[in-house]
C-alpha cells in the first residue's frame, strides 16, 4: 500500500513538474525564432503579406520570424506540414481562402480538415483581385474581354497561381456569369503567372491587386477592373467588374495567420496581440494601402469562425462551377 501511495505521489509530482514547465515555456514565449510558412512562391500576394507581418511582429515580439515558402498543391503542401508541426507557437502559416477554404475540396487524396487541424491567430488583411492584361492585348474593358471570348470560345488563355487559388475561382465565376469559356493555365505560384503575363506569354489574368499594383502604376500591365463590390481606395480610377459589365459580381482574397490545432490559448493570444499592434502601425497601414489592401483585425476565435463560413461559401462555388477534384 505504501509503495502504491509513493508511486502515486511520484506521478503527481511528475505531472506538476511537467505542467509548471509548460507554463514557464508559455510565459517566456517566444524564446527562439518562429517560422512562418507560405504555400506559394516568393513575390505572390500571400508571400508579400507574410513578409510585411513577419518584419513588424518580429519587432514587437523581440524575436525573429522567418518566412519560408513551400509551394505546391494550391498551398496544401505547406498546410499539411503545419498540421504535423508541434503546437508550440513556433511554426505558423500565412493562409488564405485558397488554402484554408478551397483547395481541401479540390484534391481527392488530401485529408486536411482546416476546421479541426488549425487554430486561428489573426486575420491580417483583404485584397481585391484585378483583371489585368498585357498592353499588347487589344481588350481595353471588361466588355471587350467578354466580346472577344464569345467570338473565340476556348481560345483565350488566362493564368493563375494554381488550381483552386482565389484568382482561379474568381475567373471561374467570371466565366459563369459572363457566359464565356476561357482556357486555364495554372502556374506554381502567382509570381510565375505574372512574369509570363508581363512577357506576353499569356494575355490576361485575375491577380491579387497587392501583387501587381507596381506593374499597373508603371504601365507594364493594363488594369481593366477590380473584383471587389466597390472600387479600391488605393486604386479609385479602376472600375469594378460589377459596374463595368456584370452587376453583383464580387470577390476578394483574404489572408490570415494560423497555427496547428492544440496551440495553447495563451500563445495564440500573445501572437494575436502582436499582429493587431503590427496592423495598427501607420507604416503598416501605408504599406498595405500601397498594395491595394485593407487591414484586417480579429480575435483568434473570430478567425476560426470566419474560416468556417468561407469553407461553406467556396464549397458552393466549386459545385456550381463544376470544378473537378484532382488526385
Amino acid at each position: 500500500m505504501r509503495a502504491t501511495r509513493l508511486s502515486r505521489l511520484a506521478m503527481i509530482g511528475a505531472l506538476a513538474f511537467i505542467t509548471a514547465a509548460a507554463a514557464q515555456g508559455q510565459s517566456d514565449y517566444p524564446n527562439r525564432p518562429i517560422k512562418l510558412i507560405v504555400g506559394f512562391a516568393a513575390g505572390g500576394g500571400t508571400d508579400v503579406v507574410a513578409r510585411i507581418m513577419a518584419q513588424k511582429m518580429s519587432e514587437i515580439l523581440h524575436q525573429t520570424i522567418v518566412v519560408e515558402d513551400r509551394t505546391g498543391a494550391s498551398g496544401l503542401i505547406a498546410a499539411q506540414d503545419l498540421a504535423k508541426a508541434d503546437p508550440d507557437g513556433y511554426t505558423l502559416m500565412m493562409g488564405s481562402q485558397t488554402t484554408l477554404a478551397v483547395a481541401p475540396h479540390l484534391y481527392r487524396k488530401v485529408t486536411l480538415n482546416p476546421e479541426k487541424d488549425f487554430a486561428g491567430i489573426a486575420l491580417t488583411g483583404a485584397s481585391p483581385l484585378v483583371l489585368v492584361v498585357n498592353p499588347s492585348f487589344p481588350a481595353h474593358s471588361v466588355a471587350d474581354v467578354i466580346a472577344m471570348a464569345k467570338a473565340q470560345p476556348g481560345k483565350i488563355n488566362f493564368g493563375t497561381g494554381g488550381l483552386g487559388t482565389t484568382p482561379h475561382m474568381t475567373a471561374e465565376l467570371f466565366q459563369h456569369d459572363a457566359g464565356i469559356r476561357l482556357v486555364h493555365v495554372a502556374y506554381r505560384g502567382e509570381a510565375g503567372a505574372i512574369n509570363d503575363l508581363l512577357a506576353g506569354q499569356i494575355p490576361l489574368m485575375f491577380a491579387n491587386l497587392s501583387a501587381v499594383m507596381g506593374n499597373i502604376k508603371g504601365g507594364a500591365l493594363r488594369a481593366l477592373a477590380v473584383t471587389s463590390a466597390e472600387r479600391s481606395p488605393s486604386a479609385p480610377d479602376i472600375p469594378t467588374v460589377a459596374e463595368s459589365a456584370l452587376p453583383g459580381f464580387a470577390a476578394e482574397t483574404w489572408f490570415g495567420i494560423v497555427a496547428p490545432a492544440g496551440t495553447p490559448k495563451e500563445i495564440r493570444a500573445k501572437l494575436n496581440a502582436a499582429a493587431r499592434e503590427a496592423l495598427a502601425r501607420d507604416d503598416t497601414r501605408a504599406r498595405f494601402a500601397e498594395l491595394g489592401m485593407a487591414n484586417g483585425t480579429s480575435s483568434p476565435d473570430e478567425l476560426d469562425a470566419y474560416i468556417k463560413s468561407e469553407i461553406a461559401k467556396w464549397s458552393h462555388v466549386i459545385a456550381d462551377a463544376n470544378i473537378q477534384a484532382l488526385d
